[in-house]
């Protein structure tokens, strides 16, 4: 064999284990950057967990009252994160933290997942 086409071959095989590992990197790190989807949410049971919150983010997740945010159609990973702050003290309002103080982790993405369902315009 010519020792050029060997070092073509070489070379060649060293580019396939580069993206093979590039690929396996990247796909950890992806699982990294994701940690709340270990949870595999539910939004039935979210919609079941739900049911005090819409009293005031209403029944379509659209809240009547000014002050109080609409939930239909929020990012996902943005209503746990809200939710995980308020359990934890790191937002401040009262009313939140007493609610959230009283759901696991299942409970949040469940709900998160709920929220994150509905559609964002429904009133």
């Amino acid at each position: 064999m010519h020792p050029g086409r060997r070092r073509r071959m070489r070379s060649s095989h060293g580019k396939r284990v580069k993206r093979i590992i590039v690929s396996c990197l990247v796909g950890i790190a992806a699982g990294w950057a994701l940690p709340h989807r270990a949870l595999a949410a539910d939004a039935r049971a979210g919609q079941r967990k739900a049911s005090v919150c819409m009293s005031c983010h209403g029944v379509n997740g659209i809240s009547n009252t000014p002050l109080v945010p609409n939930l239909a159609g929020q990012k996902e990973a943005y209503l746990i994160k809200a939710l995980k702050d308020y359990r934890e003290g790191r937002r401040a309002n009262a009313i939140m933290r007493s609610m959230a103080s009283r759901l696991s982790d299942r409970d949040v993405a469940d709900i998160a997942a709920f929220f994150a369902a509905m559609p964002r315009n429904k009133p």
